[in-house]
């Protein structure tokens, strides 16, 4: 059997990764940390603001989420490729029903203090593009994603 034979697992990859790769890594490792820091707090969730038990067990998934996806671009695994596209559609698709269903007074209602309604619009319509545009660079470079095995360990 040959070099070319074999199927990549990722194992033998180049020394050096890609700098967007890198960075890639970088920004889920700091999504996971925002996540993470956000347990205790209310959380927006498909429309509603979460309290309590549920909105802290969502921020433990959306967290253990973001670790997975930030060491499956540390593996380059493939399967890492599809999930961050669907977990950016997914993020996105979460910012516009929260944004169209829970108000400036809602948010005020829980933060204790008053809110902008026209910065949050702002906010939350930047955050959108940005995550397009970060799924728009993950899309286009799927080729830096060339471990086919399933399993992280």
């Amino acid at each position: 059997m040959t070099g070319n034979d074999r199927e990549d697992t990722g194992q033998d990859n180049d020394s050096r990764r890609p700098l967007g790769l890198v960075l890639l890594g970088g920004l889920y490792l700091f999504f996971f940390l925002l996540t993470i820091s956000t347990f205790g707090h209310p959380f927006p969730f498909m429309g509603t603001i979460l309290l309590g038990k549920p909105a802290e067990a969502l921020v433990f998934v959306d967290s253990m989420i973001c670790l997975y996806l930030f060491l499956g671009l540390m593996k380059r695994q493939r399967l890492t490729w599809y999930l961050l596209i669907a977990y950016n559609c997914f993020e996105i698709a979460n910012t516009l029903i929260n944004l169209r269903y829970i108000s400036a007074a809602d948010v005020e209602k829980i933060a204790g203090k008053p809110v902008d309604p026209q910065a949050l619009l702002v906010n939350n319509i930047s955050v959108v593009v940005a995550i397009i545009l970060l799924t728009i660079f993950i899309y286009r470079h799927r080729e830096f994603f060339n471990n086919r095995s399933n399993y992280l360990f």
